[in-house]
């Protein structure tokens, strides 16, 4: 796999043939926008297949899969474009296999509204879907939001396992400090708590919950800690996951880490997984700062492998761009969310080039925004392919169990064909 950095003399039939191509596969492959007016400074993958097939008459999935003996899942993943087709033709070409290395799990984070043909397209990457659906309340209630039935019917087909995401912030990601320690310092509380999480994976079919800690503090990790195995003890009785999403509220002072870093050893002996995941909403009101910052990850990944067993963490990246006005006023200022694709187009059509943060390894730019009084400078900070592979450059130093995706609700091409085109991605569901 290489990934390949837009030049400003680049057309996209230059780039195939540097690489021995064909246009139309970038393009395909990359979910390429704008593919005749590239940005400068725009990443494109270019992935090589280990085996390929091209589709005889009277073909089915179902039988090349068979044929080949690979599971009809990695057919979907190798050819995404496939999700939404009832039929496959004679003489289009079909990836049967990368040369993959490694194994790696995938939980994709996901509104109950998404897009059913997005969901369709992203689960044969998944190994667990969370389904941001349910609130905790008062005295240990547990309130959702929409009927996720199909939504959890949908993952069981595609060999990915449904997960009750909790948190006790609003679906707007306004947080309830009150009832999350009300829960954490209240055994009746407690009780009730466990008994609706059972009751409701019961009764919709989850294999398990993932519970945010949004507020986990070396101050206050003791609460957490005891509650954490309270909740393990009773699901393990029943034979169901307990993952937990944390915030870990960290940033880079010279080249340390600084911030309330809990010690996370009592927990992570408690979970199946642990997701540390910075979440971001539709605006953003802080500076503006990288979306992610892969030096910080670095350095708090150092940290936490040596309380944490690397097999139960995963790490979260969001797949988002913010854009900020110029100056930043603190209070004042709001960035408004982009989309990866949504940025580029900006970057197109204010004709901006795409700069690279060494440090984060993120992209941004600047552009002006015109009216009838000043110009208003503007950065937008987003992820793009590069950031991608220098996070699962860290799983090869780290060992770490897999990757957080926040969130799902658009399908980006060149996250999953980065991480399909190096790694086995697990499916724990049989016949997947």
């Amino acid at each position: 796999m290489y990934i390949h950095v837009v030049q400003p003399t680049d057309t996209i039939e230059s780039i195939a043939a540097s690489y021995g191509v064909s246009a139309a596969s970038i393009i395909l492959s990359n979910g390429l926008i704008n593919p005749y007016n590239l940005v400068s400074g725009q990443s494109i993958v270019i992935a090589y297949p280990n085996q390929t097939y091209t589709v005889q008459e009277g073909d089915s999935l179902t039988g090349i899969a068979a044929a080949f003996q690979v599971p009809l899942m990695q057919l979907l993943r190798n050819n995404p474009f496939l999700s939404n087709r009832e039929f496959i033709y004679p003489g289009e070409t079909l990836i049967i296999s990368y040369n993959t290395s490694g194994t790696i799990t995938t939980n994709g984070f996901a509104y109950q509204y998404i897009n059913l043909d997005t969901l369709r397209k992203t689960l044969p990457f998944l190994t667990y879907l969370s389904v941001y659906n349910y609130r905790a309340t008062g005295q240990g209630g547990i309130a959702s939001y929409y009927d996720d039935s199909e939504l959890i019917r949908i993952a069981k087909e595609y060999g990915t396992l449904p997960l009750m995401l909790l948190t006790t912030l609003t679906i707007q990601g306004e947080p309830n400090l009150q009832i999350a320690f009300d829960i954490l310092t209240n055994d009746t509380y407690q009780s009730h708590f466990i008994e609706e999480t059972l009751t409701i994976l019961k009764e919709k079919g989850f294999y398990g919950i993932n519970i945010f800690f949004n507020y986990l503090t070396p101050d206050n990790q003791k609460i957490y800690d005891d509650f954490a195995v309270k909740l393990s003890d009773a699901l393990k009785q029943e034979g169901y996951l307990l993952f937990i999403t944390v915030n870990p509220n960290v940033s880079l002072t010279g080249t340390d880490i600084s911030g309330q870093i809990a010690d996370y050893t009592n927990i992570g002996s408690q979970v199946n997984n642990m997701t540390f995941l910075s979440l971001i909403w539709g605006t953003n009101n802080g500076p503006p700062l990288p979306v992610i910052s892969l030096n910080v990850i670095d350095q708090f990944l150092n940290h936490v492998t040596a309380e944490v067993n690397p097999g139960v963490i995963d790490v979260g990246i969001p797949i988002i761009g913010y854009d900020w006005p110029l100056p930043y006023e603190a209070g004042v200022t709001v960035a408004n969310a982009l989309t990866i694709n949504a940025s580029l187009t900006l970057a197109n059509d204010v004709d901006a080039n795409i700069d690279f943060d060494i440090n984060s390894q993120t992209p941004y730019f600047f552009y002006n925004e015109y009216s009838i009084d000043e110009p208003i400078e503007h950065i937008v900070r987003f992820v793009d392919a590069r950031t991608i592979d220098a996070l699962l450059n860290l799983k090869m130093v780290y060992d770490f169990r897999g990757i957080g995706v926040w969130n799902i609700m658009v399908f980006y091409e060149q996250l999953w064909l980065i991480i399909n085109c190096q790694y086995e991605i697990v499916k724990l569901l049989s016949d997947q």
